[in-house]
């Protein structure tokens, strides 16, 4: 009878082995973010203008320039070229993203600042805010070291 358990036990053993060799479970392609009201932010400068819209947290949901938008040269620094971006991002945020409302902060003092904000404008969203974050030069901190007579 020791015998016949022997066999028994070592029948059972490859069984319990094959339910552990189960397939992965795969993750689901994630949805698009649907954000009502978001964020543009705009770079003037001489050269270039970036546009980038987020939402309020600050992620990141489009961003081009007019690099990006096949301007080269001194032909990024035009308003033609920062409305042609600006008109880009704001596709992608409002088929993507469904957004419709828009706070824009504008840096820089290039030829892109009206033309980038006139294109949000023209594709139907609802400006909020508009607000200048451009620095302002103040001559710095103090240097270190003793004054000069």
């Amino acid at each position: 009878m020791a015998e016949e358990v022997k066999t028994n036990t070592a029948a059972a053993a490859p069984e319990a082995k094959a339910p552990a060799a189960a397939p992965k479970a795969r993750r689901g392609k994630k949805g698009k973010r649907v954000v009502q009201t978001g964020e543009a932010h705009i770079k003037a400068t001489f050269n270039n203008t970036i546009v980038s819209v987020s939402d309020k947290t600050g992620a990141v949901l489009a961003a081009s320039s007019a690099g990006a938008n096949g301007f080269r040269g001194s032909k990024k620094g035009t308003a033609y070229a920062a409305g042609v971006a600006a008109e880009k991002v704001a596709d992608i945020a409002k088929n993507n993203h469904s957004m419709s409302a828009i706070d824009i902060f504008v840096k820089g003092t290039g030829l892109g600042r009206d033309a980038a904000i006139r294109a949000f404008a023209t594709k139907g969203m609802t400006i909020n805010s508009i607000t200048d974050k451009t620095p302002i030069a103040h001559g710095g901190v103090r240097p270190k070291g003793e004054r000069k007579p």
